[in-house]
Formats: C-alpha cells, sequence, structure tokens
C-alpha cells in the first residue's frame, strides 16, 4: 500500500499529516509507530489525519496519534498545521473552518500574515475532566514526584496537562521529571507535563513532556495550559508570550467561561509517498 503525506511543523512540534479524504487510511498502532520512528519511518512526534465528518456545520475530523502509536484527543500545533494543509490540498478554500476532534469542536483560521489562530475552546479545571484523582477541585494540587513534592495546576485544553512553575527550565530535570509526571499513577488516562518559567507577566518560557512523545520542541495545547494556569494562579495576565525551544506562541484567555485563543505559525517542509 502506497500512502500520500505531507511533513509539516509548528514551531519545531514536527508531524505527518495523512489526507484521510481522498485516500483510505486505516493504519494499526504499529504502522504508525513505524511511520513516526525517526530511523526507519519518515519521523514525527504526532501524525494527523484528515478526515470527513458526518457533523452538520462541521467542515472535517481531526485525529491524532501520537509516536507511540495511541489516539489522543487534541494537538494544537497540530490544529494549526491542519487548516495550512486542507489549504494547500484544496480541500478548502475557507479561511475559517469547523473541525471536529475527539474532544469537540476547534476552529482554526488562517490569517493574513501566515500565521494560524486557533480557538482552542474552554479550559477545564475539574479533576474528573481532566481527568485526575483528587477529592478537591483547587488550583494548586500536591504531587509526589521522585522525593519531592511539587505544586501543580491541572487542566485539560481536550487533553490533560499539569503544570508547575520552575526557577530555570533550562536546567530543570525535564528528561528526569517528565516521564514519572506522565505516568503518575493519579492520572488515569497519563498526562502531559508542563515546565514553566515566569520571565513576566505577559512572558513565560516553557518546556514540555509529551504524553506518547516525549519532551517535543513545542506544543500548542501546553502552551494554552500553562498560559492559563499561570492567569488563574494570578501570576500572568492575558495575552501570555509563550517562548518555546522551537519559537514563540501568544495566547490570550478572557477568563472563566471564555475561550483560549492560540496563534502562531505552521510550515509544510516536504511531501511524499511511503509504501507500507
Amino acid at each position: 500500500m502506497k500512502l500520500k503525506f505531507s511533513k509539516m511543523h509548528g514551531l519545531g512540534n514536527d508531524f505527518v499529516v495523512l489526507d484521510g479524504v481522498r485516500q483510505r487510511v486505516d493504519l494499526s498502532p504499529e504502522k504508525l509507530r513505524y511511520l513516526a520512528d525517526r530511523n526507519f519511518g519518515i519521523g514525527c512526534d504526532q501524525i494527523l489525519l484528515v478526515e470527513k465528518t458526518e457533523q452538520a456545520a462541521v467542515d472535517f475530523r481531526y485525529r491524532i496519534f501520537n509516536a507511540d502509536g495511541g489516539e489522543v484527543e487534541q494537538c494544537g500545533n497540530g490544529a494549526r498545521c491542519f487548516v495550512r494543509f486542507v489549504h494547500e490540498q484544496g480541500l478548502t478554500d475557507k479561511r475559517q473552518i469547523r473541525v471536529e476532534t475527539m474532544r469537540g469542536i476547534i476552529e482554526p483560521r488562517l490569517e493574513g500574515d501566515g500565521n494560524v489562530t486557533v480557538d482552542m475552546g474552554e479550559p477545564r479545571f475539574r479533576p474528573a475532566e481532566i481527568p485526575f484523582l483528587a477529592d478537591d477541585d483547587v488550583i494548586i494540587h500536591l504531587l509526589d514526584v521522585a522525593d519531592e513534592t511539587l505544586e501543580t495546576t491541572v487542566v485539560s485544553m481536550g487533553n490533560p496537562h499539569a503544570v508547575q512553575v520552575v526557577d530555570d527550565v533550562d536546567t530543570h530535570p525535564v528528561g528526569e521529571h517528565g516521564p514519572l509526571i506522565e505516568r503518575h499513577e493519579r492520572f488515569p488516562k497519563r498526562v502531559n507535563a508542563g515546565f514553566m518559567q515566569i520571565v513576566d507577566g505577559h512572558h513565560i518560557k516553557l518546556r514540555v513532556y509529551e504524553r506518547g512523545s516525549g519532551e517535543t520542541l513545542a506544543c500548542g495545547t501546553g502552551a494554552c495550559a500553562a498560559a492559563v494556569a499561570g492567569i488563574r494562579r494570578g501570576l500572568l495576565e492575558s495575552p501570555v508570550r509563550v517562548a518555546t525551544r522551537g519559537g514563540e506562541l501568544n495566547i490570550a484567555w478572557g477568563g472563566p467561561g471564555r475561550p483560549v485563543l492560540m496563534t502562531g505559525p505552521a510550515v509544510t517542509v516536504f511531501e511524499g509517498e511511503i509504501e507500507l
């Protein structure tokens, strides 16, 4: 079976994007892992699949698979690449589209300057919605990790995040703590671990250890979760400039009951065809 694909990235968070509208795509977890493998396959953090939707007033269905072959609910950098992909492939001429994801509808918009803004919906904080095992709905939860007790804010941006404030993201042991937080017993579906350094009230540095992929150069939902967590804790004010190792995103959130807006670039690297 031959499969056409596009290789794309958002701030270095890279994707293999598949058109499931004009070709049949039915991949096992093994085949997904092969596509994501940087030595034997194409190589990526996530695989994005564009499909037709059966929902009224919705343009496409958006499915996301991590490098380990598991399907996940949401990917912010991928959402920006998604809208650029469907434009470049001639699947739509709309600059703003409505897209069905596993956790609801998102609305990415292609801006005049080439950036993409995505309405990521409202953040969720109740532990049951993350999901996170806790009795209290509080802003800061204490999490025991590697003989330390970490202060974390848990939030869902369609996928689960645990965000902590650190003194220096460059020297923090992300590689050690990330996998321990990801698979912590209090997160039944695992979690993305965010490490946020506050530069000032409108600027943070961020590293994210992503569930099923490891640390990536950028994480769109992670940037949203970090900004929202900082605003909710009174440490930040909207809008927030998020500096990742792959570049910068701008995040705006007007508070409870309002959606999170994420703006940043999306780039096509190359197109190809692979034999499976």
